[in-house]
């Protein structure tokens, strides 16, 4: 790189760098730091500029963060920890990005649709088997939204237990620390005894919060009536994704 050329690009780093810190602030700073670990100075630079510049609406309109338990819809050995990050947007609608854990480095790893009672019940016959219903996470204290005070969270969930989701998890991070295969659809617990013991105690170790505790405080929520065509893994038998060859439709 000529000389010049070296002054540009220095001078517009260091142009790029201060508008950055400017304009994300102390939390951002450090979450970028965390992250950025390793990767060539270039491209730690574009990252904190285009952070203080860009406008990402999706990002922002994120309002609620979840955290719960998920099982793989035909191995129920098979759980993982979920950290929803959703935007309520409609009335019986929420959309969920959703990763490992709430850290900066996180791995994303699935969406999830949460819909309403009514809209589920007017679903496909074929459709309603990919849903499972949140009666139980909501109920047991699985579901949780860690830094919410007991008394909001509760009234938050008294809307959520009769609602629906629709899982898919894109990275299976249980067995490779990458994101190989393809999507697959994903269940929620529905009974005592299901969720991995271990588990569970590690999640609310790490996030801070008590299942026993949520419940208990949930327990004068009134259990919904649960449609008998969610939570189709229950019957012994599932759906699941798989790949196959297709021919290509070129018109």
């Amino acid at each position: 790189m000529s000389t010049s050329r070296l002054q540009s690009f220095s001078l517009g780093a260091a142009t790029a760098v201060a508008a950055g810190l400017a304009a994300i602030g102390s939390r951002k700073v450090a979450t970028w730091a965390k992250i950025g670990k390793g990767h060539p100075l270039k491209h730690r630079l574009l990252d904190v500029s285009s952070q203080a510049l860009q406008t990402k609406y999706p990002l922002e309109a994120m309002s609620t963060y979840l955290d719960g338990l998920h099982l793989y819809a035909d191995d129920m050995g098979r759980q993982v920890e979920a950290a929803h990050f959703c935007i309520h947007l409609r009335h019986d609608l929420h959309q969920c990005v959703i990763f490992d854990r709430n850290e900066p480095d996180a791995r994303l790893i699935g969406i999830e649709y949460i819909i309403s009672a009514e809209r589920f019940d007017a679903l496909p016959a074929e459709e309603k088997r990919l849903w499972h219903s949140h009666h139980y996470e909501v109920k047991s204290g699985i579901l949780t939204a860690p830094g919410v005070p007991k008394l909001a969270e509760r009234s938050y969930f008294e809307d959520l237990v009769s609602t629906y989701g629709k899982t898919f998890h894109t990275w299976q991070y249980d067995r490779d620390d990458f994101p190989f295969g393809i999507p697959q659809l994903m269940m929620g617990f529905t009974d005592d005894g299901q969720a991995q013991a271990e588990l569970l105690s590690d999640r609310d170790a790490r996030v801070g919060v008590s299942t026993q505790e949520r419940r208990a405080h949930r327990e004068n929520i009134p259990m919904p009536h649960v449609a008998a065509e969610a939570n189709a893994w229950e019957s012994g038998h599932t759906v699941q994704t798989t790949l196959r060859d297709v021919p290509l439709r070129r018109d």
